[in-house]
């Protein structure tokens, strides 16, 4: 392990020292373990699985230790690491965010029936695991709610992101001047960042982003722009990992390589857990987020396309203000 550089590497994310001694520890610990575990064969995702079970058993399984260990993988250009140790703290916070919105809007006695059979997943749950917990609390609500109240419980999303995110999102639409120049200014905005990624060699968000990539966005408005029909806006999601989507025949690799979400993705592959489609509306509720943020009020979206109903692509259909 080079401890200076990493150590250097973490001063530029602002750390102090005692927050770097606890990342080159926990590193350290990572590849003790993968000496022994590995025996000279190649790193695969779920190796990162079984130190993560570890983590959890020994108590280890803290925020700043998974974060340090996803910094390593980018720090050291190790994607199975990097993408690994993400998967783990993307989306964490869904289920406990339901179970909260369960016990806050019908009581502990609901809240307890629906996780009765897994209970709030503990923080390091590996990502292969993940999707038995998703399928055992969306059976559970769909025996206490109908199709229109499972989706009240998730269409504005499970996750908790700041709306920061979306920068003064509000701002430039109106410097826009009409809804179609702002979704050409939001494309080139876009592609423009997916080019700066490529050039600098870094990821978009977990996915490398190459020359074949940005061939496939182009040809592909519907991802980078979408496509308005009078106060409707259509958006197809971008792929969780293009370069090997746009390559892949086998279609469950296909959808596999498309989803993004770690609570339902694995399921495509290993086919351990059946999630619904239904759950992509809390996806649905990432998209549509930006839209209320521009119009000050609740947007209505629809899940047209799913991988998760056997479909290729995840296609949304957000309903805007009738004045739009």
């Amino acid at each position: 392990m080079d401890q200076e550089g990493f150590a250097a590497y973490l001063r530029t994310r602002n750390m102090d020292e005692a927050g770097i001694a606890a990342a080159v520890t926990i590193v350290e610990r990572y590849e003790q373990f993968l000496n022994i575990y590995l025996q000279g064969r190649a790193l695969t995702t779920e190796d990162t699985w079984v130190f993560s079970e570890q983590l959890v058993s020994s108590g280890d399984n803290h925020y700043d230790n998974y974060l340090a260990l996803l910094r390593y993988g980018f720090y050291t250009k190790d994607d199975v690491t990097y993408v690994g140790f993400l998967e783990m703290l993307d989306g964490e916070e869904v289920l406990t965010n339901l179970h909260h919105k369960l016990g806050d809007l019908y009581g502990a006695e609901m809240q307890a029936y629906v996780f009765a059979d897994r209970g709030v997943p503990p923080l390091g749950t590996p990502t292969g695991e993940k999707p038995r917990y998703m399928e055992a609390v969306m059976k559970r609500l769909a025996e206490k709610f109908d199709e229109a109240g499972c989706k009240d419980l998730i269409k504005d999303s499970l996750r908790t992101l700041p709306d920061s995110m979306h920068g003064n999102i509000k701002e430039q639409y109106a410097a826009a001047g009409d809804l179609d120049a702002f979704l050409d200014q939001q494309s080139e905005a876009f592609l423009t960042q997916l080019e700066d990624l490529k050039e600098s060699g870094k990821p978009f968000f977990a996915q490398p982003i190459t020359q074949e990539v940005m061939d496939y966005l182009r040809e592909h408005p519907e991802i980078t722009r979408g496509e308005r029909k009078g106060n409707i806006y259509y958006e197809v999601k971008i792929p969780f990992m293009t370069h090997k989507y746009i390559n892949e025949q086998d279609e469950t690799l296909k959808r596999y390589y498309y989803c993004h979400c770690p609570w339902a993705r694995e399921a495509i592959r290993l086919h351990n857990a059946e999630v619904p489609a239904s759950f992509c509306n809390c996806s649905a509720g990432f998209h549509k987020k930006r839209w209320e943020l521009i119009f000050d009020q609740k947007i209505e979206v629809d899940v047209l396309e799913s991988v998760l109903k056997g479909d290729l692509r995840c296609r949304f259909a957000i309903h805007l203000p009738a004045s739009q």
